[in-house]
């Protein structure tokens, strides 16, 4: 029987012969993969905090239970929308109401977690908005 070893060229490794049927590779040839390092989520900016914001008065004040409202920040190409969640309930004397914002920039997307309440005006106050934490 003949054993006939075969080298690979195109692979980047070399081969060695180390006793009779088995190959080793040498420390300084060997090469391998590097593991990508995953690019932290961006964060929103104040301003497109402020779309968001802007969006969650609007889609609050129509009052519809089962409506959403987009919106976009020209500057940073940032975009999402805003839905809001449950019922209203009351919370100080005043109605209050939470909603989930979508938050997405380039490739990323996240989510952000809000409470808005009415003014006395009439107009909804948002008055919590940060990244979701799913409980």
């Amino acid at each position: 029987m003949t054993l006939i070893l075969i080298g690979v060229g195109s692979s980047g490794c070399s081969m060695t012969r180390a006793g009779d049927a088995f190959a080793k590779m040498e420390g300084p040839e060997m090469t391998g993969s590097l593991m990508a390092t995953p690019k932290p989520t961006p964060m929103p900016t104040e301003s497109d905090l402020a779309f968001a914001r802007n969006a969650a008065s609007d889609v609050l004040t129509r009052g519809n239970k089962d409506s959403s409202q987009p919106w976009e920040n020209p500057q940073t190409g940032a975009r999402g929308s805003v839905t809001p969640l449950a019922e209203a309930y009351s919370s100080e004397g005043r109605t209050c109401r939470d909603f989930l914002a979508s938050y997405v920039n380039g490739n990323s997307e996240s989510w952000l977690q809000g409470a808005a309440c009415q003014s006395g005006r009439g107009r909804w106050e948002i008055h919590a908005l940060k990244p979701w934490k799913q409980s």
